[in-house]
């Protein structure tokens, strides 16, 4: 067995929050959907075994600290307070006996509430709406409540929605609430909890920035009434726990808000509206001494979600500078999340900068990627690539609240890249009961998922691609300099290849499938670019050709069609010192359900803030030697000057031979969709044979 490499050793020493001693510095952050705590179900809150099951595995694949995803105090359907639920903590007392064994620690988070930032969706939106609706609702789900807030404000999600003010009673009810599920925590073995939050624009969060609260009563006003909520919890808890019993606070550092749904990019020069870092070296230190053992640390708010929720256009290490300068102003110890290299992590540990490193997603993908790294085989480690397409994707755009669909909803910190992750009764590998021999058409993500999926079972397989490279289409989506993460998944895909008995046939392109060998046949050979049959559009650059670098581009690019790759493409034109235009048809960029409002509002952020042009509910007439010709929601036609004009308009599937008994089309040749459609998909597929 190899040894780790030296570079990382300090990730691999003991430390304390309290009295509780963790035996390294890695810590499982929460992810919403992986509570012990299964309060997003009908059925009402009960102990999750399926997040057990999840966080055993973890806990067996040396992570030091567990925290998993929110615990709401009240369930949000039928209104149960959590410290009613004697049962589950019988069971959880259970569970946390088995976690022990492991030699890791593990913190419930306890959560407030979200209030303005609580993601009603478009089913629900209406029904709170109306007032007659709302009351019959009310005693399955009390919208009221999960939106009431500091002072009367409009939704982060839902603009025409006002959340109503929380009152003080209510206010009472959650500190007490909090000692008392805490108290419960820790009779069953838990070794602390943490607070949810001072973060992220989450409901406690809201109580201490001026610009949410308007209060004029001991919660609103001066900084500490502000903080008043958040203090006041921490107190109750000791008071009921013991001194000794450690309460971490999950904190964002900054804000990052420069107004209503508005953030601050990386590095841009602004006037903070939320929390600056005067506020936050004062708070820090204020939260403290009130009695908080730990900040578990990164910024941002709803309004700025992509520090919180980095999508792959943020820095790595982008919280790291400022939860440091947190470190230097209190005495408790200060983890940091949000992208983390662990190299980097670790360095920053060995020089006293943080104590610990916060990874979350990456757990979600690859639950032995600890165990790799201690075992120096980081190129096995499936990585992260922050698409947040099965852990975290509540989407939003203009006139719309939460988008995403309701069984999502209800079922978050799944993982695009890894269908067994939440999911182990839904996905996993069995046996095949009979070896076949399977050929798989097309050597994308798709095709060589199910490569994988049939090899583990059992079959033999052979995998034939056209081309003289294994990634199909995901080979150009990766083509921008910040998809690095997406290159190294496509070097993943073709080492793991390599290990199994799989035949793969490079350029050989499949035309008749009479003429394979195969007892089954896997048809993956992905979708063709849709064209727009305009005058001049012969002289367009597809997306694919771009991305490719097979066609060059002049200094002013309009990309017709906005989309998650119209505006990754024009991003990327953006970084290389090009001037992009954007066409849309829609009335706002990215309207697709399921692309994370992280991600999508960094780059209309982004757009914004560079003066990117961008021309919405505008389509294209006519592509000509000056530029392109335009028409506007009015059917005005105006002109924009380009010297090259790129299509993003979406794909039709190409499968080259259609679906039977025995043959199968998967992915984006069946139906087109993401890489969490193609690869979930895949398995679906793959599981049957």
């Amino acid at each position: 067995m190899n040894t780790m490499d030296e570079k990382y050793e300090a990730l691999f020493t003991p430390w304390k929050i309290g009295n509780v001693e963790i035996k390294n510095r890695i810590v499982l952050c929460p992810t919403g959907g992986t509570s012990l705590f299964g309060w997003f179900e009908l059925g009402g809150c009960h102990f999750d075994k399926e997040a057990a099951k999840h966080f055993l595995k973890r806990a067996e694949n040396n992570v030091g600290l567990i925290i998993p995803g929110i615990a709401p105090l009240r369930d949000t359907f039928w209104g149960k307070w959590l410290w009613q639920n004697k049962k589950m903590f019988k069971e959880l007392k259970e569970f946390m006996d088995e976690i022990h064994k492991t030699g890791a620690k593990l913190f419930i988070q306890l959560t407030a509430g979200m209030g303005r930032s609580w993601a009603i969706t478009e089913l629900v939106a209406p029904l709170h709406k109306n007032r007659l609706t709302r009351a019959l609702i009310k005693p399955i789900i009390d919208t009221s409540h999960e939106l009431a807030s500091p002072s009367p404000q409009p939704s982060r999600w839902a603009h025409d929605i006002t959340c109503p003010e929380m009152t003080v009673k209510q206010i009472h009810e959650i500190i007490e609430a909090f000692a008392k599920t805490a108290k419960l925590c820790k009779e069953a073995g838990v070794d602390g909890v943490e607070v949810h939050a001072v973060h992220e624009g989450y409901l406690l969060d809201q109580f201490s920035i001026e610009y949410f609260n308007k209060r004029t009563d001991e919660y609103g006003g001066s900084f500490e009434n502000r903080y008043r909520f958040a203090t006041d919890v921490v107190k109750a808890i000791k008071k009921e726990c013991g001194k000794d019993y450690p309460v971490s606070l999950r904190y964002s550092v900054e804000s990052k808000m420069k107004g209503f749904c508005e953030g601050a990019l990386p590095g841009e020069s602004y006037t903070e509206v939320g929390r600056g870092i005067a506020e936050s070296e004062r708070a820090a230190k204020y939260l403290q001494d009130a009695g908080y053992d730990m900040l578990n640390a990164d910024n941002g708010t709803y309004d700025s979600w992509y520090w919180a929720h980095p999508p792959m256009y943020m820095p790595q290490n982008c919280n790291l500078e400022d939860a440091s300068h947190i470190k230097k102003l209190v005495d408790i110890p200060v983890v940091c999340a949000g992208r983390m290299d662990m190299e980097v992590g670790a360095k920053a540990v060995a020089d006293g900068k943080i104590d610990a490193v916060g990874v979350a997603r990456q757990f979600l993908v690859d639950p032995e990627w600890i165990t790799k790294l201690i075992e120096d085989r980081l190129e096995d480690i499936k990585p992260c690539i922050c698409c947040h397409s099965g852990c975290f994707n509540f989407s939003s755009s203009k006139g719309h609240a939460n988008t995403q669909d309701l069984k999502d909803t209800m079922g978050l910190s799944r993982c695009a890249l890894n269908p067994e992750t939440m999911q182990s009764k839904k996905f996993y590998i069995a046996p095949a009961k009979k070896q076949k021999k399977i050929a798989i058409i097309g050597g994308g993500i798709g095709g060589m998922e199910a490569a994988l999926v049939c090899a583990k079972r059992g079959h033999r397989v052979t995998l034939f691609e056209k081309s003289n490279k294994l990634g199909g289409v995901f080979i150009a989506a990766s083509a921008p300099s910040f998809k690095e993460k997406d290159r190294d998944l496509i070097a993943w895909y073709i080492r793991e290849l390599a290990k199994h008995p799989i035949t793969v046939k490079m350029n050989t392109e499949i035309k008749d499938i009479k003429s394979l060998d195969a007892d089954e046949i896997i048809v993956a050979t992905g979708a063709v670019a849709k064209k727009i049959p305009v005058k001049g559009a012969q002289k367009s650059i597809e997306a694919i050709d771009y991305l490719l670098g097979k066609k060059k581009v002049g200094e002013n690019v309009v990309i017709v069609g906005g989309g998650l790759t119209g505006c990754e493409i024009a991003y990327d034109l953006f970084l290389k010192g090009k001037k992009p235009t954007i066409v849309e048809m829609q009335n706002d960029l990215i309207t697709a359900k399921g692309i994370c409002l992280a991600n999508t509002s960094y780059l209309r952020d982004f757009f914004k803030t560079n003066k990117v042009p961008v021309h919405l509910e505008t389509s294209l007439a006519e592509i000509n030697d000056e530029g392109v010709l335009l028409k506007d929601k009015n059917d005005k036609k105006f002109t924009v000057s380009a010297d090259s004009v790129i299509f993003s308009v979406g794909y039709n599937p190409a499968p080259v031979a259609k679906k039977s008994s025995h043959v199968h089309v998967i992915g984006d040749a069946s139906s087109v969709g993401n890489l969490r459609t193609v690869i979930w998909g895949a398995w679906k597929t793959c599981m049957k044979l």
